[in-house]
């Protein structure tokens, strides 16, 4: 027998408008309660009937994820944490979540009217944000709803959760020259999105900021997958002179440039250091462990998700804009230089 508001209602002692409005996320309801009548729900195994909220509330009880066409896979770890996330958090707002792949660049623009003029969405979760992004161009046109997860290199009028890439990195490079480093590549992700763009930004201030000149052939782009951070590292180590540590801009690049390390007869961490970025988990069970800067992933995506919800119910968001700094995590992927080439 399918379970209703009224059950739900009984079982927690409230009228059934209370237990409505609970589970909607309406704030006039105590944080206490709907997380009691949210817990009573699941127990019970309700769920709600989203043609009659429809109905009701004028909204397609949707979000919207378009993923870019950027090679972003779902078994992308870092990816799937953040969709987890999303995923998770939507589904306590009792929201579905429409995922979907436009299958050329040329039908992303389409895609997104597709959405808005259907009204299929409530609002969307925009990743892989673009130095320059027309996407936020076009739902600022139309005055619809968004979060993203990134900056552009304009004015960021909107909300998003970013995280200080250029920081982060900048302090991998502190590390690094701590450790008596001073030839350190870099295996970067395409230039045209803005995290790439920062975390290179950190790299050469980094090095600027530690005395060391920036040189071009020690900086290779890739994309995002281990195979380019492979190939990427070749090439640095072909180099006539090398470079004793690389910093990846993902820690699937970072995984990838290990192998190349290995394959070339050499010991990470002892002949040549390598640094990720994000911390997903083949991080730390990598051989050896990856030296890494960690983003809560699932957490990020939770809560672009809840700064959607609220900005779809017109409700009061403490911070529009989040910047987080990622924490080094140094593993055994990392450690000084070989004798012979400290001061190079």
């Amino acid at each position: 027998m399918k379970v209703t508001l009224k059950d739900v209602a009984q079982k927690t002692g409230l009228s059934v408008t209370t237990v409505s409005r609970a589970l909607n996320g309406y704030n006039d309801v105590a944080l206490e309660t709907k997380q009691m009548v949210e817990e009573v729900a699941t127990a019970l195994g309700y769920t709600p009937n989203l043609n009659a909220r429809r109905l009701k509330t004028q909204r397609a009880e949707a979000l919207g994820l378009i993923l870019p066409i950027e090679s972003l896979r779902i078994s992308n770890p870092f990816f799937s944490d953040l969709l987890n996330g999303i995923v998770e958090q939507s589904a306590q707002y009792g929201l579905e979540l429409n995922v979907t792949t436009p299958l050329t660049e040329d039908q992303v623009e389409r895609t997104y009217l597709n959405y808005i003029r259907s009204n299929r969405v409530d609002g969307f979760i925009l990743v892989r944000v673009k130095r320059e992004d027309a996407r936020i161009q076009l739902l600022q046109q139309y005055n619809y709803p968004f979060v993203a997860f990134g900056r552009t290199d304009d004015k960021n009028d909107f909300s998003f959760i970013d995280d200080d890439g250029l920081k982060a990195v900048h302090e991998v490079i502190n590390y690094l020259v701590s450790l008596g480093h001073r030839r350190i590549g870099c295996i970067t992700e395409p230039d045209i999105l803005s995290k790439s763009h920062n975390r290179l930004l950190g790299y050469k201030q980094g090095l600027v900021d530690n005395g060391l000149s920036v040189d071009p052939a020690l900086i290779v782009e890739g994309n995002f997958r281990q195979h380019s951070g492979r190939l990427s590292a070749l090439k640095l180590l072909d180099l006539p002179n090398p470079p004793t540590a690389i910093v990846a801009a993902n820690d699937l690049l970072a995984l990838g440039a290990m192998s190349a390390v290995q394959e070339r007869g050499l010991v990470v961490g002892q002949d040549v250091s390598v640094t990720g970025y994000d911390d997903i988990m083949l991080a730390e069970f990598a051989n050896p462990p990856l030296t890494t800067l960690r983003q809560p992933a699932a957490e990020i995506g939770a809560q672009l998700c809840d700064m959607l919800f609220k900005q779809i119910h017109g409700e009061a968001v403490k911070e529009k804009q989040i910047m987080l700094l990622p924490s080094l995590i140094v593993r055994q992927s990392t450690g000084p230089p070989p004798p012979q080439s400290k001061g190079l």
